[in-house]
């Protein structure tokens, strides 16, 4: 019997600072935290695949569609790190990623502009996973020693889930 081979890809979704969001409270916020901000409730894995073929069938046609059809699918989703990890076929993982790499938008109405960036490509799922955990870290370790910078103090402060915090 064959193994199926696979490709899982680690993707992180970063935010532009968007120079239109101040309001009238001044709150200082580091870069690195305004380009790492959590997605919207509504990017539910269903809703990541059917953009993501309906970007490669855009890309691609059929042969793209065909090729992605069975073995696409979202093994791992984080709203607070605006993270996932997708799986496919091996063969095919170098058109998920220029799909991805084509997508400037959080597929959600009136989505956000974003940047899909591949982080890692794996063999294993383990291996994106570990990789997903060190990322974090790195992010976390960052945003506690970065200055905050004078291009983006204009944010109001968010809570976890990237709504405005209520006072």
């Amino acid at each position: 019997m064959v193994r199926i081979k696979e490709r899982y890809l680690l993707v992180n979704i970063i935010y532009p600072p968007s120079p239109g969001r101040a309001s009238g409270r001044e709150t200082v916020v580091p870069e690195l935290v305004v380009q790492h901000q959590p997605t919207v409730d509504k990017l539910t894995p269903p809703v990541l695949l059917k953009a993501l073929r309906a970007e490669v069938a855009n890309l691609f046609g059929d042969y793209g569609s065909g090729a992605l059809e069975g073995h696409l699918s979202v093994k791992y989703h984080a709203l607070a790190t605006s993270t996932f990890i997708l799986r496919c076929a091996r063969a095919h993982y170098k058109m998920l990623w220029a799909a991805l790499t084509m997508m400037t938008r959080v597929p959600v109405k009136d989505g956000r502009l974003c940047i899909f960036r591949v982080v890692r490509v794996s063999g294993t799922m383990r291996k994106a996973e570990e990789e997903a955990i060190r990322q974090a870290r790195k992010l976390i370790l960052a945003a506690k020693e970065s200055p905050p910078s004078p291009a983006t103090t204009a944010l109001p402060p968010q809570n976890l889930r990237g709504h405005e915090a209520a006072e």
